[in-house]
């Protein structure tokens, strides 16, 4: 039985490895450099896991510590008895706050790049993602009116990017709450009726990428989906173009 549970556990692990890009495993998930989000978020993801790695392993070792030398002892009632300790109570007092203010820090500057936007006035790609039951609506500002993109739950839509190019996002909801999410992009910003919220960033990779709302929205919630299709600039030219054509003819 010990050796059929070695092997099962030796199998689901060697899956999990293989699965995983290099850049991943060490990324715990993730990849850095895949937008200018992940090039801001990524390294306080390592972080957070290392901080967390360290304090699970000194909480092993203090729970197993008196477990192992401070059993009772042959010919006592009980083990030595302690009322409290000053350093003891001082340490895991001050250690939790040192630990919470540098992830806090390291969190507020993060944060302070991610959602930092240009003014209106810099030319930028201008997209706004509106939240809808159970879809999205993509509007690109320069394929100019008539163009939007709107999705059903039946036929996610897609939204174009320009590889390496910033594209400023304005977020909004005609119902509920919704919520964009792109987990490889390291990226999660709410659509909120009457509020509009905004963020820019730029890709750094080609390629496809699955978004999904990821935040309770009604019964058809798990079908808000959605993909980003990162691609040349020349393509992405190309597609603004047909919207335009589409929306003249």
């Amino acid at each position: 039985m010990l050796r059929r549970v070695s092997v099962l556990a030796f199998l689901a692990t060697s899956g999990f490895l293989t699965g995983c890009s290099n850049q991943e495993l060490t990324g715990i998930g993730f990849e850095g450099n895949v937008t200018s989000v992940n090039e801001s978020s990524f390294g306080l993801w390592q972080g957070a896991w290392l901080a967390a790695a360290v304090v699970g392993v000194i909480t092993l070792i203090l729970i197993l510590w008196p477990a192992i030398f401070h059993r009772r002892k042959e010919g006592e009632s009980f083990p030595r008895q302690f009322q409290y300790n000053v350093p003891a109570e001082i340490a895991y007092t001050v250690i939790p706050f040192i630990i919470v203010a540098v992830l806090f820090g390291y969190t507020a500057k993060a944060e302070s790049e991610i959602v930092r936007v240009s003014p209106a006035s810099t030319e930028v790609h201008d997209v706004t993602v509106n939240g809808i039951q159970w879809s999205w609506q993509f509007t690109y500002e320069e394929a100019g009116p008539g163009t939007t993109v709107t999705g059903t739950p039946a036929q996610p839509p897609i939204l174009y990017m320009p590889l390496g190019e910033k594209v400023r996002f304005t977020f909004t909801a005609s119902d509920v709450i919704h919520s964009f999410w792109v987990p490889e992009f390291m990226i999660q910003m709410q659509n909120i009726p009457g509020v509009t919220n905004k963020l820019e960033f730029a890709a750094n990779e080609l390629g496809e990428y699955r978004g999904f709302c990821n935040i309770l929205c009604g019964r058809q919630h798990s079908q808000m989906r959605f993909t980003v299709k990162v691609v040349t600039p020349s393509e992405y030219d190309a597609y603004i173009q047909s919207l335009k054509a589409g929306a003249n003819g």
